[in-house]
């Protein structure tokens, strides 16, 4: 991926005075909560701008409530370059950040589709990547987020279908860390119908439309397939589903921040080592089996190793039960994508994989 700012992409609307546009009591209440409820009052806020409805009245709104707040905003807009219109997109943008008489910063990036990924996963990490340069170049660590219930409900979903654990289920945060940057999503329990009636609102008042990406209404996209072939059925049988799913993504945040808190206290009793790389076999042979793979999952999070497949992670436990209880009947090394894992003398540690060093099966190997 490769991001810059775009030649052509203004500092600064080129607007005279701000005149406002019609805005939704619901969406600004929303938007001011978030905003008030940071730790920390904000100087200036970023705004992720695709030119859509969501993200255009996100924009409209924060013009207004960072007025009121005394926050400076910007809109930030990545243009990907994988749609015909995408150029079209842009020009959206910065016309909308005419009317708002707010500054407009563009990123152009190349989605790379090696490594495995699909298109949806690598354009969004592209687009992070992009936001997160684009907040560090205007000096914000905060930034905007459209989401709303109808994406939290197909996230939720989706996420079910792809077998992930209880973190997961809980799917996106109001307020998440990615890349230094704090991704700030106020209306994660507004429906998009809301949205929609503040988009049609302002194309009333001042003639400009959002850009509909064509990809959302796309079958061969997993996200459109859900929306398109999915939620209808399930509008017609549970009209209030999304709600539903909703309300079980918040109980699932609250479940897994207890758990986390069982993990850093387990954690905590397994003698680590002061960088927390390493810790007691026989302390952590201690905890029932449901808390040892719980608390393995942590350390291995906390050092920065990708979670194993769960095939992998039973052979792990396999292992680490097996051992001798101080560890150097035989000397355990577990690669895991890019990580070592090894237990010797009864201290388990992870360490990264050595560049250049050959990878492994996983398993024992003989002292």
């Amino acid at each position: 991926m490769t991001a810059r700012q775009a030649p052509d992409a203004p500092d600064r609307a080129e607007a005279g005075a701000f005149h406002p546009l019609p805005l939704s009591p619901d969406l600004a209440g929303a938007l001011r909560r978030a905003l008030l409820a940071l730790p920390e009052r904000p100087e200036r806020v970023g705004v992720a701008v695709s030119g859509g409805a969501d993200s255009a009245m996100l924009a409209v709104h924060a013009a207004a409530v960072g007025r009121e707040l005394g926050i400076g905003i910007a809109l930030f807009h990545v243009h990907h370059g994988l749609m015909a219109d995408a150029d079209e997109w842009g020009r959206q943008v910065r016309a909308l950040a005419g009317l708002l008489a707010l500054p407009v910063f563009e990123a152009r990036v190349q989605v790379e589709l090696a490594g495995g990924k699909g298109i949806e996963a690598a354009a969004r990490d592209a687009r992070y990547a992009a936001l997160a340069q684009l907040a560090r170049g205007q000096g914000t660590s905060h930034v905007l987020l459209a989401h709303h219930r109808n994406d939290q409900a197909e996230t939720v979903i989706l996420r079910l279908l792809r077998g992930t654990g209880l973190s997961g289920m809980a799917a996106m945060a109001p307020v998440s860390q990615r890349d230094g940057v704090a991704y700030v999503r106020p209306w994660l329990d507004i429906g998009r119908e809301a949205i929609l009636r503040a988009a049609e609102a302002v194309e009333a008042a001042c003639g400009w439309r959002p850009v509909q990406d064509p990809t959302n209404a796309d079958p061969r996209y997993t996200r459109a397939a859900l929306r398109q072939l999915l939620a209808p059925v399930l509008d017609a049988r549970w009209p209030g589903w999304r709600a539903i799913v909703v309300r079980h993504a918040r109980h699932m945040a609250d479940a897994a921040e207890i758990l986390d808190e069982v993990a850093r206290e387990d954690f905590a009793a397994l003698e680590p080592s002061p960088d927390g790389a390493s810790f007691s076999l026989r302390a952590w042979r201690g905890l029932s089996e449901a808390r040892q793979a719980h608390v393995l999952r942590h350390w291995l999070e906390r050092n920065g190793a990708r979670m194993p497949t769960d095939a992998r992670m039973r052979d792990l436990l396999r292992q680490l039960r097996g051992l001798h209880s101080l560890g150097h009947d035989r000397q355990l090394r577990v690669e895991q994508a890019g990580h070592v894992i090894r237990c010797h003398r009864g201290r388990v540690w992870v360490e990264p994989r050595e560049p250049g060093a050959a990878a492994h099966t996983p398993g024992n190997s003989p002292d």
